[in-house]
């Protein structure tokens, strides 16, 4: 299986195009990718970068996981799965979903189930460093 998951945590920038091209398949028929950047603002105001820290340990079974369930549940081919750990700055990526599938309807919720899991159950917290000089852990994010 593990030729068929990309699966990382790291300080470095991520993006779509390796996602991407990873799960690019000659019997696909439909990649879904879904990448999360740092936005500006959030229900406290406004936002000038975030930090993620992770128990990578445990944050890269947890997400290799996911990907399993993922092609469990779907006839999907490859999947992508990346997150981004320290300080972002606003418009950065913080998490990239890929994944590939025979059809559309599959990769799309295939790669939507891949996003909210990762956000409800893999341990990396993510704390906001608000415009007003204040910064606060944010849960479930």
């Amino acid at each position: 299986m593990s030729d068929r998951l990309l699966i990382r945590i790291t300080s470095e920038p991520i993006g779509a195009d390796e996602a991407a091209a990873f799960v690019t398949d000659p019997a696909a028929g439909g990649t879904c990718l879904f990448v999360g950047t740092v936005r500006d603002h959030s229900a406290a105001g406004g936002v000038t970068g975030l930090t993620y820290e992770a128990w990578e340990e445990l944050a890269a079974k947890r997400l290799e996981e996911i990907a399993g369930e993922m092609l469990e549940k779907w006839p999907v081919r490859k999947v992508a799965l990346l997150h981004r750990t320290g300080d972002l700055a606003i418009g950065e990526a913080s998490v990239v979903v890929a994944c590939s599938a025979p059809h559309r309807a599959e990769a799309f919720d295939a790669c939507r189930y891949g996003i909210e899991r990762l956000k409800e159950d893999v341990p990396i917290w993510k704390k906001e460093h608000l415009a007003k000089g204040e910064s606060h852990w944010v849960m479930g994010s």
